[in-house]
């Protein structure tokens, strides 16, 4: 019975073109004219990633004397680099005595997929010495290489030249090249100009948008490619949309695609299928995100799990999402670097750092490495719980790991050691620490000054920031109005809430006007607070509330009325307000109007819940 390889492979029958080589081969009943076959069977071996097989067959061909080959020896160079074998590929590219540019496309494209972006630059531009010219396949290859804008607009300049700037694979290439190097415009320009739009270009601009956070561009988009082409979307469009449906919360466009999804049989895929997990989770609706999980069945893999665990973590069931944590050996899994992130930033966020620091240690004696998340998330752990022992544990770790420079870290290691009072150290980690332009490390020096009651120490570094042509943002004058607040400085608050606009041009929020209400009611100008009160849009209960304790410390129970009737409109069922105010009564002798705000609390079913502080006593934490 006559085979034909070259078909089976073209219909991706790449299985069945294995199976009946080997049958061929084990038999002795492959022909002379086999010759012609063999990339068709390399070819099926790079799609099914069996670099095993296809060392077998190539020992074959080397027997048989067709490695020389040029066709035959670019279809293993091929299936050796796709495969991620680049030793073997790179061996046998060197070992050609005859190259066509298909070969050199090969190593080209190989190099690119698999992260070698220098290699995959240096092979391209020796592609000149060869004496090869190179076509739109060998542009398209390279690319995705092209990390430095620089090199993606030399490589466009020599498509325009060659004339193949509108070949579909060409633009899609560098659309994708514009994305990834945040030229968002020229890379829409591009995708406008393409004649025949087919869903992978669409893909390209779909997976563009979702990469540099603009997922409303990726609904409308999407909206467009179902009115101008027939094709039905893939399932990399799919995850596209998904996902943007996830980053924007819009979960009604989310379930409009679920429905396309099981129109078009594509809820098998576990990667669609991980994506709607994760769309259902992040849209608070985790029932949901549950039960498509457990239809996936047997298809899950790690990373639809971790999806699922983070999704119990984000909706505050963190009961389940040990569980599910627990579950992974069960099903023949190995927890993974996300998988403990997960767990560990998860209770951080949740306010439960002793559980955080748990799963920490227990990820540490698994040898996994600690990310910087990880990390970041243990930081701010140790804030909430003032845990300055263990925050020094964390930073000990950095300095062994070599990650203390990083300004994320860096960051939160300055948030810990502010929020535990400890300014000093503070400011060691930000003297060695790497400073850009970003103002984030900066507010957090300003802020924790300002928390600590240095308002000198807050303003140096606001002018140190200045003058290392550093800009400030939003967060910068939240932190020095706040240390404003904390030290009672009046008239340096009005000075920088005035600057905001005047050299900065920067409209003063609800947040910085809540800063002003804070220093002006500290100060005892009640009515210059309640003023400035008026002229915020739409006032916050923090603003409210803010002026409410001001209005306890000087008792002054008539504007603590109006507050409290403000308040009452926001938060109905915050008994905050009802038991400042009676302190205020309390404070003024009257005893009656006591009674009477502790009867309407009564009425209202509210009650004043106990606080409770967290010490930490050598190695335990305790509740009190």
């Amino acid at each position: 019975m006559k085979i034909n390889f070259r078909k089976l492979v073209l219909n991706g029958l790449y299985e069945e073109a294995i199976f009946y080589y080997t049958k061929l081969h084990s038999t002795n009943a492959i022909p002379n004219t086999f010759y012609f076959d063999y990339p068709s069977i390399f070819k099926a071996c790079k799609k099914l990633t069996l670099v095993s097989t296809g060392v077998q067959i190539h020992t074959h061909v080397i027997k048989t004397g067709f490695s020389s080959d040029v066709f035959i020896a670019t279809s293993i160079t091929d299936m050796y680099m796709k495969s991620g074998f680049f030793k073997g590929g790179a061996n046998m590219f060197d070992e050609m005595t005859h190259r066509n540019i298909a070969s050199v496309n090969s190593v080209i494209s190989g190099l690119s997929q698999n992260g070698y972006f220098s290699e995959s630059l240096l092979v391209f531009k020796n592609v000149g010495i060869g004496g090869f010219k190179p076509n739109s396949v060998t542009l398209a290859s390279v690319l995705p290489a092209c990390e430095r804008l620089k090199n993606g607009l030399e490589i466009h300049g020599l498509a325009v030249k060659f004339g193949v700037e509108m070949d579909i694979y060409v633009a899609t290439s560098l659309l994708t090249m514009y994305f990834n190097c945040k030229e968002l415009v020229s890379g829409l320009k591009v995708f406008k100009l393409i004649q025949d739009k087919s869903v992978v270009c669409y893909n390209a601009l779909l997976s563009g948008f979702v990469q540099n956070g603009l997922p409303v561009f990726v609904l409308k988009f999407f909206k467009e490619m179902r009115q101008v082409l027939e094709e039905n979307p893939s399932i990399a469009t799919l995850v596209s949309v998904l996902s943007a449906c996830s980053d924007a919360l819009n979960l009604r466009f989310g379930k409009q695609v679920h429905c396309l999804v099981l129109k078009h049989t594509a809820g098998s895929d576990v990667m669609v299928g991980t994506t709607l997990v994760d769309m259902y989770s992040k849209s608070g609706c985790w029932k949901d995100a549950y039960d498509i999980f457990k239809e996936m069945g047997d298809s899950r893999n790690l990373m639809t799990w971790n999806s699922m665990i983070s999704g119990m973590m984000f909706n505050g069931k963190c009961e389940m999402a040990v569980e599910l944590f627990e579950q992974l050996e069960l099903v023949g899994l190995e927890p993974d670097s996300s998988s403990w992130n997960s767990m560990i930033s998860g209770f951080s966020r949740l306010g439960k750092g002793i559980e955080a620091f748990h799963f920490f240690n227990k990820m540490q004696l698994a040898g996994i490495t600690p990310s910087l998340q990880s990390v970041t998330s243990l930081l701010s752990a140790c804030s909430v719980l003032y845990a300055l022992r263990s925050g020094r544990e964390i930073h000990a770790h950095t300095i062994r790991t070599a990650i203390e420079a990083d300004e994320f870290i860096s960051t939160s290691l300055i948030d810990m050691y502010m929020k535990c009072g400890f300014t000093s150290s503070a400011r060691k980690v930000f003297d060695h620490g790497e400073r850009t332009e970003d103002p984030a490390i900066w507010n957090a020096m300003i802020s924790g000054y300002g928390t600590n009651g240095k308002h000198d120490f807050a303003h140096e570094i606001f002018d140190l920031m200045l003058k290392e042509g550093v800009i400030p943002n939003s967060c910068t004058f939240v932190g020095l109005l706040s240390a404003c607040s904390h030290t009672g400085n009046v008239a340096k608050g009005w000075e920088l809430f005035r600057t905001m606009d005047r050299n900065f041009g920067m409209k003063p929020n609800s947040e910085h006007f809540g800063c002003m209400v804070d220093l002006l009611g500290r100060d005892g100008r009640l009515d210059e607070a309640w003023n400035l009160i008026q002229e915020i849009a739409e006032p916050s209960s923090s603003v409210y509330a803010s002026l409410l304790g001001a209005c306890r410390l000087h008792l002054n129970a008539d504007l603590g009325e109006e507050i409290v009737v403000r308040l009452l409109e926001l938060e109905p069922g915050d008994p905050s307000p009802f038991v400042i105010l009676s302190n205020i009564y309390a404070g003024q002798g009257r005893w009656k109007d006591v009674e009477r705000i502790r009867d309407i609390m009564r009425d209202k079913g509210l009650r004043k819940l106990p606080g409770c502080s967290l010490i930490e006593v050598t190695e335990n934490s305790t509740c009190v």
